[in-house]
């Protein structure tokens, strides 16, 4: 995993395995979650310093959601785009782009580079979120009656 000229640590493996795994940018805290039932001892200033030397050598790339702590993901990966869940915060890769920017921009312009973000609820969510409403409804279409049976409302 590690590339020409780079110092191969166990720290440095167990961490890009963390980030290949995981399929969606990887915040530091997480990466050092789980890579501590690995490697006891490891700390968040370690895996900060980690991570700027693989973003500096170009293995990771930075992926920075507004109000978010940075992520990291493999540099190596296709053009893609990122969905943030604002209910639980998990960021998920969205493949492929929607393209053709050019065209939106003004007079003389010219587009170098762009990153895309969509805000939302995640399916796992949506589904909780779902079912809570779902059990709120039923709940509110009972109401009681003076002697406390339940009575559906109309």
């Amino acid at each position: 995993m590690a590339r020409a000229g780079e110092r191969r640590t166990r720290q440095r493996e167990n961490i890009l395995r963390v980030i290949a795994d995981a399929g969606a940018p990887v915040a530091p805290r997480e990466i050092l979650t789980r890579v501590q039932s690995r490697l006891k001892g490891l700390g968040l200033a370690t895996v900060y310093r980690t991570l700027k030397l693989l973003a500096e050598s170009g293995v990771v790339r930075l992926v920075e959601i507004p109000g978010d702590p940075p992520r990291y993901e493999l540099a190596d990966k296709e053009h893609h785009h990122h969905f943030s869940c604002r209910l639980c915060a998990c960021v998920y890769e969205v493949p492929g782009c929607c393209g053709h920017f050019e065209e939106h921009l003004p007079a003389g312009f010219r587009l170098e580079s762009h990153e895309v973000i969509l805000f939302g609820i995640c399916q796992t969510c949506g589904a909780g979120r779902q079912a809570r409403e779902s059990a709120g409804s039923s709940a509110r279409a009972l109401k009681r009656t003076p002697s406390g049976r339940a009575k559906a409302r109309r």
